[in-house]
């Protein structure tokens, strides 16, 4: 592990500097992040050859990650994903909450945590720590919510994101982290091909509100073995109409009991590299990249296109808030004096 590196990375408009930290396990594992929405800026991992490549998509400069990110890279909150109407309720109490995605709330609302300046400091040369203070009413959520959220180098090539809240009154949380992945280093990431440890999936309206737990037995939402992204995406099923692809939460086979469990498998058939994804989460999220439209230049100088990144969120269900608590969908509630905990292992290989 060589020591951690912390520079200036700019300045945002109101004049606050943004750091940017990066941690190296000198075996070829490299990750890159700033202050400004925990953004992972890079994360370079070795092919079967040994050559580094990043493999998440980024931006040239601050000034893009301020004006125009869809999410590369961020911490999201309070909420990921979409909560309907852009409102719920607790205790009996009815939240109106920001609406940015039609009328819903997405990602935590205009404001969400990957666009808010978080405090960082290097608890090691492997660990980087980020700590928000979300104020009461913050795009509408109640209480006041202190998240702590952790970039952590592990063995066997692993990154791992640890995330833990308190609040002062009862909320609802569910942070993830929003990367677009590209285990190439460029071009189309629809090549790849992906497993999905879930064997259902929610059907969702064309709002990208979900309105049923569905199987994803005969339908090209079953990745239960390793697939070919682009050989479904193609596929005319309804589903993949509404979000023109993939943008679908898989609720995960394993127990949601606090331990790591297998959520994904992703791999690169041309430079070998192989990511798993291992979480605490009962659920994950799969955008196929769909709204990338050859607007974006990237920090390689490339344009981005459709399907140049993919993303595995992992998570609590879209819109629990507004769902009866059971077994398909856990309470996403935080009352304080609890502790919200969750983890997020990606573990890198090539061969």
């Amino acid at each position: 592990m060589t020591p951690m590196q912390r520079k200036v990375y700019g300045h945002l408009p109101d004049g606050r500097p943004v750091h940017e930290y990066t941690m190296d396990n000198g075996r070829g594992l490299r990750l890159s992040a700033i202050t400004y929405g925990g953004i992972v800026t890079r994360l370079e991992v070795p092919d079967a050859r040994g050559e580094s490549a990043n493999v998440v998509l980024g931006l040239p400069t601050l000034d893009d990650y301020v004006l125009r990110n869809p999410h590369f890279g961020v911490i999201v909150g309070r909420y990921g994903n979409r909560i309907a109407n852009a409102a719920f309720r607790l205790d009996g109490e009815r939240h109106a909450l920001v609406a940015n995605d039609g009328s819903n709330c997405l990602h935590g609302g205009t404001r969400g945590f990957g666009l808010q300046l978080w405090q960082a400091e290097a608890e090691s040369d492997s660990c980087l720590r980020f700590e928000l203070d979300s104020p009461d009413g913050d795009q509408g959520f109640p209480g006041r919510l202190r998240a702590v959220v952790r970039y952590r180098l592990v063995e066997d090539m692993g990154w791992q994101v640890e995330y833990e809240a308190t609040t002062d009154k009862p909320t609802v949380v569910n942070l993830t982290h929003h990367d677009y992945f590209n285990l190439a280093g460029r071009g189309s990431a629809l090549g790849h091909e992906l497993q999905i440890a879930g064997s259902r999936y929610c059907e969702v309206d064309a709002t990208a509100i979900p309105t049923a737990i569905a199987p994803v037995a005969g339908t090209p939402f079953d990745f239960r073995e390793p697939q070919v992204i682009e050989a479904r995406l193609r596929h005319g099923h309804p589903q993949l109409r509404h979000g023109k692809g993939y943008d679908h939460n898989w609720v995960l086979d394993a127990p949601f009991d606090g331990q790591l469990h297998l959520a994904a498998r992703l791999r690169d058939p041309v430079s070998g590299r192989s990511m798993e994804v291992l979480t605490t989460e009962p659920a994950m999220q799969f955008y196929s990249g769909n709204f990338l439209d050859g607007s974006l230049l990237g920090s390689g100088g490339e344009f981005y296109r459709q399907g140049d990144g993919i993303c595995l969120e992992t998570q609590h269900n879209p819109d629990s808030p507004n769902r009866a608590v059971s077994e398909e969908w856990p309470s996403t509630v935080l009352r304080p004096g609890e502790v919200y905990v969750s983890r997020t292992l990606h573990r890198f290989g090539a061969r």
